[in-house]
Order: structure tokens, then C-alpha cells, then sequence
């Protein structure tokens, strides 16, 4: 069993897991957002932009983009003002993650937009809106209904995900667990976190079905 300092160090490295999907799944939904507008739009340097942004992010490592955040870029800035440039941990993993999770929030956004009727851009035309209000009013809030089970997994993944971020020295909870195993010599620890990570992405997954179904109920 647990005693009360390793529970408290537990519950410690579990909020910085909590924190880090949070933040990162705040910053990929309202960047993932604009991107996805970006890879819709009809201007070609908006929409070619927003193409290489989403093909970079979602075709390389996710610990390679943490790893340059953290790194590489301290290093890049100290030699073009040739002075050093400290990167808090958390810092870089959110903004590693948030990058990464904006990619695919934009994919999934632009894939419900594209996945409203035509018709209803056309419509809306029709009745005197500009195409801003029509995809802001009608389109959009729409498609967003739609989204609900994606934005879902994303953020089990992201949970998931930033176990990453031990690389990173910060203690969250598999770094924190893997610590006490290796101080101990008991696998048991890694018992703790798997059952930690269960409950966490059940709750998300729960939540996000009944929320759902709360929103489906009005169609």
C-alpha cells in the first residue's frame, strides 16, 4: 500500500498530467480552429500555410517536437543573440503539445465543416449573409455538435500522451510512479499509475458520451 508521502507525490505528478492535456487541448481548440478555416479558406497562401503547419506536426514524433521545443530552441536563440535562453519544463510541454494537438484539432474541425450541406452556405447567401456569418453562425455551431467524439479522444490521447513529458524532467504521474518502482525494487507503482490512467480516461470518455447525447437530445 501507499503511504501518505507517496500518495501526496502521486497526486502531484497526476495534476501535472492533468495540466499539461488541459492545456495542451485548450490551445488545439481554439488554434485547431483557425487553422482548420486557414485550410479551407480559398486564399492560397492561408491555405498553403495551414497545410504544411497540419503536415509537419501531424507527420513527425510528438517527443521529436517536445525535444525541439525544449532543446533546439534554447540553443537556436542563443546562437542568433548569443545569449542563453532557459526553457521551463512545463513551458515547452505546453506549447509542444498544444502545437501538436492543434494540428489534429484542425483535421477534425475542418473534416465537420466540410461535412455540413452545402446547401446551407447557399441558403444563408441567399438570405443577404456574408460568408463570415454564415460560417459562423450556421456552419460552424453545427459542425461542433459533430466534433464532440473527436475532442473526446483527443484529449484521452493527449492524458495519454504526456507521459512524454518525463523526458523533460517534469514529475508527472509515470515518471513519478517509475521513480518509486526503481527507488524500491516493486512493480507494484506501475500497477498505481495504469489504474490512475484508467480512471482518468474513463471519466473523459464518460463525460464526453453523456455530453453528447445531452447535445443530441435537441436535434
Amino acid at each position: 500500500m501507499l503511504n501518505q508521502v507517496q500518495m501526496q507525490v502521486i497526486i502531484k505528478g497526476t495534476g501535472y498530467t492533468l495540466i499539461i492535456a488541459i492545456v495542451a487541448v485548450i490551445i488545439g481548440s481554439v488554434f485547431g480552429m483557425l487553422m482548420a478555416l486557414g485550410r479551407i479558406s480559398e486564399n492560397r497562401v492561408l491555405n498553403k500555410i495551414s497545410w504544411i503547419y497540419v503536415w509537419f506536426f501531424r507527420g513527425t514524433p510528438l517527443l521529436l517536437q517536445l525535444f525541439m521545443i525544449y532543446f533546439a530552441l534554447p540553443l537556436i536563440v542563443k546562437d542568433m543573440l548569443g545569449k542563453p535562453f532557459p526553457m521551463n519544463p512545463l513551458a515547452a510541454c505546453f506549447i509542444a503539445f498544444g502545437l501538436n494537438s492543434t494540428a489534429y484539432m484542425a483535421e477534425f474541425f475542418r473534416g465537420g465543416i466540410e461535412s455540413i450541406d452545402k446547401g446551407q452556405m447557399e441558403a444563408a447567401k441567399a438570405l443577404g449573409m456574408s460568408y463570415n456569418q454564415a460560417m459562423f453562425k450556421i456552419i460552424i455551431p453545427q459542425s461542433l455538435k459533430r466534433l464532440i467524439p473527436s475532442v473526446g479522444n483527443e484529449f484521452i490521447m493527449l492524458i495519454k500522451d504526456t507521459s512524454l513529458a518525463s523526458t523533460v524532467a517534469i514529475s508527472d504521474l509515470l515518471r513519478t510512479t517509475k521513480t518509486m518502482s526503481s527507488s524500491s525494487g516493486k512493480w507494484i507503482y506501475y500497477v498505481y499509475a495504469a489504474v490512475i490512467y484508467l480512471i482518468l480516461t474513463s471519466i473523459i470518455q464518460l463525460s464526453f458520451e453523456r455530453f453528447e447525447k445531452k447535445v443530441g437530445a435537441y436535434e
